[in-house]
């Protein structure tokens, strides 16, 4: 019987089994499909979506996995206003099922906030898992006072500071502040959803 050797396999970015590089307009079909697959048809009628409908993302906060040409995984930012205070909520953050052992989900959280700290950010905002989400520093320490527009549970509104301070005394309504998409490129956007929803007969 021959012995198994363990070898190590260094990933260089050519070896890697995925890559993270910036949204592309191209892309917009493809993260739409991952989307519905990850959350389901009605994923646009969940409390976080309504802080989305009609808004551009945070510049340069768009972000997506992809693997051998195949888009696996997708995150953005957004601006807001929690309180008062100037912050980013992230979401959603989507991972291919089959993708879901490779890191995707942690390659597109660290690569996501480093890049929103890069651009002068003080702090980020989300609902998800706090399990999850405390190894990227984020917790419910300061989101206590801080609600959404519709329904959620307290305990998965977790907030990350990049500046010490930057959630001292949010409080209120967390409401969107980002650019406003021309209407002509939001009819647009719904007419693509529609289009990738599953017809019923």
């Amino acid at each position: 019987m021959t012995a198994l050797r363990k070898t190590t396999l260094a990933l260089t970015p050519e070896a890697a089994p995925f890559a993270i590089r910036a949204e592309k307009a191209s892309d917009v079909a493809a993260r739409e499909a991952l989307l519905d697959a990850c959350f389901g048809a009605n994923r646009h009628a969940r409390t976080c979506q309504r802080l989305r409908d009609g808004r551009a993302p945070a510049e340069g906060l768009s972000l997506l996995a992809v693997s051998q040409g195949r888009l696996v995984g997708t995150v953005r930012l957004w601006h807001v206003s929690a309180g008062g205070i100037p912050a980013l909520m992230l979401g959603p953050l989507a991972v291919e099922a089959s993708s879901r052992q490779l890191g995707v989900g942690a390659a597109l959280m660290d690569h996501a906030l480093a890049a929103a700290k890069a651009r002068g950010h003080r702090a980020v905002i989300l609902l998800g898992d706090a399990p999850y989400y405390a190894r990227f520093g984020f917790s419910a320490a300061k989101t206590g006072e801080l609600s959404l527009p519709g329904a959620f549970e307290r305990d998965r509104l977790l907030g990350l500071e990049f500046c010490e301070g930057a959630l001292d005394g949010a409080r209120g309504m967390i409401v969107p502040t980002g650019a406003r998409l021309p209407k002509t490129r939001a009819v647009r956007a719904r007419k693509a959803k529609a289009l990738l929803l599953p017809r019923v007969a």
